[in-house]
């Protein structure tokens, strides 16, 4: 998996993506949504407007990866918060964290809606060819892109337990035999494909 952003003139970018990493990019957007969850609907009949001014939950996910994808807003992640700062975290993600995740969601369903609308994947070339199609991005999907490929890579991060001393450590150099192997890989890849996509918005 060696797919990379190029900018496209005028703004936007675009990828080559064989039929395997088109699977797995919409398999893992696809987990995401799943991951964040179908948000909170509205009553039938109750007012649209009402529903900006719902609370949100006061306390932090207690899914790992949850919690990384929405972190307290005051105090390190292995801080142990005063009265006046779990108050205060509290109070922010109450009001904040329901439209974090209907952004976050949105990031991934724009994921999915893109790889689907490259339609039926296959080359046309002789034996060998590569089956695949380019991703082409506007300057706004591929911020979109952007934040799903981050939320992705903290989610998987988050699992597998990375840390900084890791990103060149023992997690990296796992046999093929470890389970962990796939998971890993995607991680690099998504990192790749990342680090490509923001030098495309930066170009």
């Amino acid at each position: 998996m060696a797919g990379h952003f190029e900018p496209l003139p005028g703004g936007g970018a675009a990828a080559p993506l064989d039929e395997v990493e088109i699977s797995i990019l919409r398999s893992l957007a696809v987990q995401l949504m799943e991951l964040i969850g179908p948000g909170e609907e509205a009553p039938e009949g109750a007012d649209p407007l009402a529903a900006l001014f719902t609370d949100g939950p006061s306390e932090p996910p207690s899914d790992p990866a949850l919690a990384r994808l929405f972190p307290n807003a005051y105090g390190g992640p292995d801080e142990v918060p005063d009265d006046a700062t779990h108050a205060a975290a509290a109070e922010f993600r109450r009001y904040t964290e329901n439209d974090l995740r209907a952004r976050k969601r949105e990031d991934a369903l724009a994921v999915v809606r893109a790889l689907d609308a490259l339609g039926p994947v296959g080359g046309k070339g002789g034996e060998g060819a590569v089956d695949g199609a380019v991703l082409r991005l506007k300057p706004d999907e591929s911020r979109q892109w952007l934040g799903a490929l981050n939320d992705l890579r903290l989610a998987i991060g988050t699992r597998l337990e990375v840390t900084d001393e890791d990103e060149s450590g023992e997690l990296f150099r796992l046999p093929d035999s470890d389970p962990r192997k796939p998971m890993v890989m995607a991680y690099l890849w998504l990192g790749g494909l990342q680090e490509s996509l923001i030098e495309t918005l930066t170009a």
